[in-house]
């Protein structure tokens, strides 16, 4: 009985030690983002150009969150003042919802200085390139 008790202990001991290891290697393993990869205003789905096209001209957009702050909490974007990004929808065919598909902007509103495009909800961005 003492072998099994010392086995249970060893196989507790190694469980905890790989999730232990785990957990660490994924704190500190960023989420990936390459700001250089880029995007074409034409690769982009047709919604996406679309929403493109209305931040450029000021709206009407579909949602009432459209044009709000965006925080950059996720750091991935280069760090600017707080107000300077604003984020947008890209609609999704199919949803009721504002699904996972967003363009964000930096600088001011209708003549942004760089626009990216994520979608998957700011995991990764690609700077949208004319």
């Amino acid at each position: 009985m003492p072998r099994f008790n010392n086995l249970k202990l060893v196989l507790a001991g190694l469980c905890f030690t790989a999730a232990l290891v785990t957990g660490l290697a994924q704190a500190r393993t960023p989420i990936s983002t390459d700001l250089q990869t880029t995007i074409g205003l034409g690769e982009l789905p047709r919604q996406g150009m679309q929403t493109y096209t209305l931040i450029h001209q000021g709206g009407p957009f579909a949602s009432e969150k459209d044009g709000v702050v965006f925080g950059n909490r996720e750091r991935l974007l280069p760090a600017k003042k707080r107000g300077y990004y604003r984020e947008y929808t890209v609609p999704t065919p199919g949803l009721n919802h504002r699904g996972v598909k967003r363009i964000v902007c930096g600088g001011q509103p209708r003549v942004p200085d760089v626009c990216y495009y994520t979608a998957d909800h700011y995991a990764s961005f690609r700077k949208i390139v004319p």
